[in-house]
Parts: structure tokens; C-alpha cells; sequence
């Protein structure tokens, strides 16, 4: 009992000695000899999928499936068997808990792991979470954090550069990941055009959103939190390839303000989720400037595109200087760690006019509203603020500009190749352009180049070959579509052109097991 003699002395014991870098030492090695195995069977498992199956047994190559060992959610409940102990487990306990994890989740460093806009972190993220890890500090004001502040203000300068933010005062700041970036936008969007809101709320204003059919669902979510509903969003038009149509927007712009509805918001995607479409930016402005619209850029997808100047001639991201807010997240593309996700701005003195809530008992600076602030948070819609960005930073000093550019631009080639051999493949139908205009691929299985007449069995189909092709060691992703789910494919900076055909020949045999010919 709290007092007893004998808890004194267990109080004094552990108070005789702190010997925490011996501890953190002996744990780092004793985790590490689980973490690089599990790194190193990723690589060895690239053979495998270069043939499209596991060769279990075939010298050097892995035993098991590496990409992911999977279990309904009973069956994993079961075998994790996991629980909170009422007295800690120690350094054994701990290892078999991490053991564990490793063996049932999903291994993106696997060439196989092709399922979403994001994959594994190369070896320098690994170094950058450990640091923030080790410096558990709160990069909410400049006190705490004053290297990474200076670092995260640095870093998203110059990000801001590449999308054509130029001015003295173009940065931005980190947010919990895109979709807490769209909402942050938004939240400035009304309360710069509307400031009465700030304070009164949204009022007798009836606020107007627009954003493509194919943009991100966080618009909606930001509409929620923001008190405007979802039914305030509206989904403009797109055209045969998936970008924004500017005469949608014009005349969808035009009846909400005849409905009585103030529009506000225009959000531009640059890449979207399921066909990696680009809006046409410089277009979309034209409007948002006719009619007053803050002009937002989603980019969190393909905005790593701004890396590479031959990227940048294709005219991907033009216009992206004309937005008043943009977002892009390096945790996707460019594979640093989740999450860093970063809003960016054209002045951002715009984010502290629009979020500034004066809280004595932590911000203490007296900057005036045209000085430099460095209390991050007054910027945000967080108080507690992670450096994510220094996950961007180290990555951007390990590559370079050139490496991240070089890094981004095969991917971008390696897609290119994907769509090229699909095309090519009498068995599958190509429904994105070449080249793809991001680095997903989508298509159907089409033996002969024939769908089935049913929607319904083209979605049985492809859900039936994308749950086979785990046993293979390939994760993909399917989509909804008019004539049935699609496959949608995503490679990466680190995908091999070996994957892509490794892929393509487990499919067709996949595919003959669940469409006989």
C-alpha cells in the first residue's frame, strides 16, 4: 500500500540510478534483430514476385508469404491474443508483443504491396522517426521545439517554391495528414472571406464547396466539422478523363448562388484517389477568381510531381500558383513516413490571421500581425503538433532535389510501363490513358477483351482475383466502376519493372482459376 515500507524502498531502489541510455541501448539492439529480418525478407522476396508466385523452399528466398499473413478479424483476435498485463512484462514480454506485430501486419516493404497511395519508408525514414521519437517534443511553440521549428519553417519555404509560392512570406505548416490539411484550409477559407465567422460561427450563411466527382471524401468531412453539412458540397463534372470540367464549375457556381447560397470554396484535385487525375488548375482559377472563390489544391497525392522539372513541362501542375491554399503529403509519394502532410500557402500570415487564438498561459510572443511567427500552433487547428516535417527534411538533405526528382520520375516510368503492357495483354483491358497521368493503372480482367454483360460479375471477378492474388504475395486495390469494380494498381518510387510483370502473370493465372476459358 502507497506509504508501506516496503514501497519506499522500491521507490528509493529505483531512484538510486538512471541508467536509461544503457536501457534504450539494449532494447534498440534486441528489437533490431527482429526489424531488419523482417526489412531483409522484403528484399529477398523480390525474386518471387519477378516469377508471380512464392517458390517456398527455393534457395535464399523466404519460407512464407511475406507481404502479409492474413487472418479474418476472430482468427487474428485469437492469435495475438493480446492483452494489457496488470504487472509489465519487461524486455521479454515486450519482445514478443513487437514479434508478433511484425508477423501479422501487412509488410509494405514488400515489391508485392501495390493496394494504396502510400508504401514502405526508406531506410532514411526510419532514422528521421527514430530522432522525433527520441526528441518526443511538441513543435507547438518555439520554445520547446526550436530546431525543428526553424526546420519545419525552412522545409515548407521551400516545398511552397516548387508549387510557385514565391512572395517573402510563402511556407506553410504541417497538419495530421490530408485530410486534416483540406480541413485547416477550409477553416481559413471562411474565416479569411468571411471573418465575421470566426467568432459568430457560420450564421445565416448558407456556404457553397465545389470539388470534382472524383475529389477526396475530407471535403465532405471538412463541410461536417465546419458546420455546413455535407449537402454543401457540391460535385462538379468531370470529363472523359477524370478532371474537373471548368464549365461544370462555372454554371454549378452560378445555381448555388441562384439557390441563395454563398459559394466560398473551390477545392482542385491534382492527382485523384482512383485514376491519378490532374484538374486543370489555371482553368478552375479563372473561375474562383470570377466569382470571389478561394481556390484550394489538393494535392496530397500527385503534388510530389513538382519535384521533377519534366514532370512540371507536362503541364501537371499548372496554375498551381494561382491557389490561395495547397496541400501535398511526402508521406505518399515521395515514401517518408505517415503521417506528413503539409498545408502550404502563398503568405502565410493568411493561416495565423485565420487561426490565431490568443492563449496566454502558452503563447508569449508579442509579434505584431506582419512579423514573423514562430509559435507554430497559433497557426494551426492543433495545440499538440508532431515535427513531422523533419521527416520531409532529412529525406529531401539524404536525396537532394535531383534524388527526389530522379525517385519520383521512375515511378512515373514504371507506371507508364504497366499501362503499356496491360494495353498489350488480349486478356486485360486497359481503362487508364498512356501514360497514366499519376502512378495508379486501372483496368479490368477481360479474357479475349470481353466483359460480362452483368456489372455485378465483373465486381465478383475482380474482388474474387484481387483476394487470390494475397496468396501470391500481391496486394492491389479495386474501385467501383459503371461496368463493375476495376483494378486499380499503384507503384511506387521503389516498384520494379520485375514486380509489374510478376504481377501480370499471377493475374492471368489467377484469373483463368476464376474465370475457366
Amino acid at each position: 500500500m502507497p506509504g508501506s515500507a516496503e514501497t519506499d524502498a522500491e521507490y528509493a531502489a529505483e531512484e538510486a540510478s538512471l541508467n536509461r541510455a544503457e536501457e534504450v541501448d539494449d532494447l534498440l539492439d534486441a528489437v533490431k534483430s527482429l526489424i531488419l529480418p523482417y526489412i531483409r525478407d522484403a528484399d529477398n522476396a523480390v525474386s518471387d514476385r519477378a516469377h508471380g508466385y512464392i517458390a517456398a523452399g527455393a534457395p535464399g528466398a523466404p519460407t512464407r508469404n511475406v507481404l502479409v499473413d492474413s487472418h479474418k478479424p476472430e482468427g487474428l483476435v485469437e492469435k495475438l491474443a493480446f492483452s494489457i498485463p496488470e504487472k509489465g512484462a519487461g524486455k521479454e514480454g515486450l519482445l514478443e508483443i513487437v514479434q508478433l506485430v511484425l508477423r501479422y501486419s501487412v509488410n509494405t516493404w514488400d515489391q508485392g504491396f501495390l493496394d494504396k497511395l502510400y508504401s514502405s519508408v526508406t531506410p532514411v525514414g526510419v532514422v528521421s522517426n527514430l530522432v522525433l521519437t527520441v526528441l518526443n517534443t511538441n513543435v507547438h511553440v518555439y520554445k520547446t521545439s526550436p530546431a525543428l521549428t526553424v526546420i519545419e519553417k525552412t522545409t515548407a519555404r521551400k516545398l511552397a517554391n516548387l508549387f510557385g509560392f514565391n512572395g517573402p512570406r510563402a511556407g506553410g505548416i504541417t497538419c495530421q495528414g490530408g485530410s486534416s490539411s483540406n480541413l485547416t484550409s477550409l477553416v481559413v477559407a471562411r474565416n479569411t472571406l468571411f471573418p465575421e465567422t470566426k467568432t459568430g460561427g457560420n450564421g445565416s450563411f448558407r456556404f457553397a464547396l465545389f470539388t470534382s466527382e472524383h475529389g477526396h471524401y475530407s471535403v465532405e468531412k471538412a463541410a461536417v466539422a465546419c458546420g455546413m453539412g455535407s449537402d454543401s458540397v457540391v460535385a462538379v463534372a468531370v470529363d472523359a478523363a477524370g478532371r474537373m470540367d471548368p464549365a461544370a464549375l462555372r454554371a454549378a457556381v452560378a445555381r448555388a448562388a441562384a439557390d441563395g447560397r454563398t459559394p466560398l470554396y473551390v477545392n482542385a484535385t491534382a492527382g485523384t484517389t482512383v485514376w491519378g487525375s490532374y484538374d486543370p488548375i489555371a482553368a478552375i482559377a479563372d473561375v474562383a477568381d470570377a466569382h470571389g472563390l478561394w481556390l484550394h489544391v489538393d494535392a496530397s497525392w500527385g503534388g510530389p510531381a513538382a519535384f521533377s522539372p519534366a514532370l512540371r513541362a507536362r503541364g501537371l501542375l499548372a496554375g498551381a500558383e494561382r491557389a490561395r491554399s495547397l496541400t501535398v503529403n511526402p508521406h505518399k509519394m515521395l515514401n517518408v513516413p505517415v503521417t506528413c502532410s503539409f498545408l502550404l500557402a502563398p503568405d502565410v500570415a493568411v493561416l495565423h490571421r485565420a487561426n490565431t487564438l490568443r492563449a496566454g498561459y502558452l503563447f508569449h510572443s508579442d509579434a505584431g500581425e506582419e512579423e514573423e511567427v514562430w509559435d507554430l500552433a497559433d497557426l494551426t487547428l492543433q495545440c499538440g503538433r508532431r515535427g513531422d516535417s523533419l521527416n520531409l527534411a532529412l529525406a529531401w538533405a539524404y536525396y537532394g532535389t535531383a534524388g527526389l526528382a530522379r525517385r519520383v520520375e521512375r515511378a512515373f516510368a514504371t507506371a507508364a510501363y504497366l499501362a503499356a503492357q496491360v494495353d498489350a495483354d488480349e486478356d486485360l483491358a486497359l481503362l487508364s490513358p498512356r501514360p497514366p497521368p499519376c502512378l495508379q493503372v486501372c483496368f479490368y480482367y477481360a479474357p479475349g477483351g470481353a466483359l460480362p454483360a452483368d456489372a455485378a460479375e465483373t465486381t465478383r471477378r475482380t474482388r474474387e482475383i484481387a483476394a487470390r492474388l494475397v496468396s501470391r504475395g500481391f496486394m492491389v486495390d479495386y474501385a467501383p466502376a459503371p461496368r463493375g469494380s476495376l483494378f486499380r494498381v499503384v507503384v511506387n518510387c521503389e516498384t520494379r519493372r520485375s514486380t509489374v510483370d510478376g504481377l501480370l502473370r499471377a493475374l492471368r493465372e489467377v484469373g483463368r482459376e476464376v474465370v475457366p476459358q
